[in-house]
């Protein structure tokens, strides 16, 4: 027997939205390519929402740079769940829509704080998606 209480049949109404979320990154050494995840970006389009959340591990930070900023990378963090917020603490970006805002924060870089690869799914509730997806993939 198959569980299909997943799958939305066609005409079928669903209360869950399509999100599109990616995982903050920490590269404390670009050079070399290893990273930590730090925190989720999440976006639904439907819900006008776009949300951060960030957990820096300290310890297997400095286990991968033992001279990692870890301040400056604590900043960085907190920027990113700034223009997610939107408002004065978004800086320019706070005219901007929820979706420009992360596509923004999407948009490859090579600094310390890097965005990984962007994937989908589907929520009821997009901050306790961000909440969930923080605790399965970085904590």
């Amino acid at each position: 027997m198959s569980d299909d209480r997943h799958f939305i049949r066609p005409g079928q109404a669903s209360d869950r939205d399509v999100y599109e979320y990616a995982l903050l990154r920490v590269v404390p050494r670009v050079e070399r390519g290893e990273c930590i995840n730090a925190g989720v970006l999440l976006y639904c389009r439907a819900r006008s929402y776009v949300g951060a959340l960030t957990h820096l591990d300290e310890a297997r930070l400095l286990a991968l740079d033992p001279d990692a900023d870890v301040a400056g990378v604590r900043a960085a963090l907190r920027a990113v769940e700034g223009v997610c917020a939107g408002g004065e603490a978004a800086g320019q970006a706070a005219g901007d829509d929820a979706g420009r805002r992360f596509r923004w924060l999407i948009a490859p870089r090579s600094t310390v704080v890097q965005p990984g690869p962007v994937h989908t799914g589907l929520t009821a509730d997009p901050a306790a998606e961000t909440e969930r997806l923080l605790n399965l993939l970085v904590r």
